[in-house]
């Protein structure tokens, strides 16, 4: 029997995968992390992370949706509810075109470095 974990688990998951990428990709690793093709690879995967950006960020404002659809909404503080989702919408969908964005500028940053590659010799691989 699998163990429930909540959506916004998984989301922390990857931001804590981006971490690790992050922190080992600062300098090549002499074995699988210094070529062009490594850089191709990369960012093959951030292209399809960033791609997938405008859907999770509209599916995570859902639980606000549905609260509201079962009268269970309210808002701290005395804020004007009307309001408060307007501008809950306008920036969610600032974030996803912005998203969308950045998911187009990665995908053509991947495909520049796709002719790209290196030439090896056997004193480069020993050193």
């Amino acid at each position: 029997m699998s163990t429930y974990h909540p959506p916004f688990k998984h989301l922390d998951r990857a931001a804590e995968h981006i971490r690790t990428f992050n922190h080992l990709s600062q300098s090549p690793d002499g074995r699988s992390w210094q070529y062009p093709g490594d850089a191709y690879d990369a960012l093959g995967n951030l292209s399809y992370l960033a791609g997938m950006l405008a859907q999770a960020i509209e599916q995570a404002t859902r639980p606000v949706q549905w609260t509201v659809e079962r009268g269970q909404f309210r808002m701290d503080g005395g804020m004007d509810v009307e309001q408060a989702l307007a501008g809950l919408q306008h920036a969610r969908n600032v974030a996803a075109a912005t998203a969308a964005r950045l998911a187009e500028a990665i995908g053509h940053l991947h495909n520049t470095t796709s002719p790209m590659g290196a030439t090896i010799t056997e004193d480069a691989d020993h050193g």
